[in-house]
């Protein structure tokens, strides 16, 4: 079982409402638990070869540290001001799911950086998905401001991947 495979079956147990999800196959053991607490919902994953003892873990009880809330507050407010400065901006959102690539190749330089002005219809990247590329063109004319995905990684459907000025 791949991650991806193990990350839709925690999204599906999330979204229907189960507190607890057991699945054995033949060398992977799967456990995951869903449950409200004073912070939220939480999910619980243990992948285990079958065969191999299984350990007992104990949760430990953990302590609020007054530090750590400062910085949890400095932190939602800095991305407060963050996402505020970002709302002038235009979000291009991945149309698939695939593998970005910000090249056309290994060899040739990226399609659009940071600073480069674009028009409607610019190759900004490509998608690969099911052994296709994908060229994914810009909605809007403007400017690079920011490239939200690293190259060669996975995105998702309507995943962030530029931001662009539209002025």
């Amino acid at each position: 079982m791949d991650i991806k495979q193990i990350q839709n079956l925690i999204k599906f147990v999330a979204k229907s409402g189960a507190s607890e999800v057991k699945l054995e196959m033949d060398d992977v053991k799967i456990t995951i638990k869903t449950g409200s607490e004073d912070s939220g919902e939480r999910a619980v994953i243990q992948q285990v070869p079958m065969g191999m003892p299984q350990q007992q873990v104990i949760p430990q009880q953990q302590q609020p540290v007054q530090p750590a809330a400062q910085q949890t507050q400095a932190t939602s407010e800095s991305a407060n001001n963050e996402a505020k400065e970002n709302d002038k901006y235009v979000t291009i959102k991945s149309p698939i799911i695939g593998t970005f690539y910000r090249k056309p190749s290994p060899d040739k330089p990226a399609f659009v950086e940071v600073g480069d002005s674009v028009n409607e219809g610019d190759v900004l990247c490509t998608i690969e998905a099911m052994k296709l590329f994908n060229e994914i063109e810009s909605e809007i004319s403007g400017k690079i401001v920011k490239v939200l995905v690293d190259d060669s990684s996975p995105v998702e459907f309507d995943q962030p991947l530029f931001l662009v000025d539209p002025s």
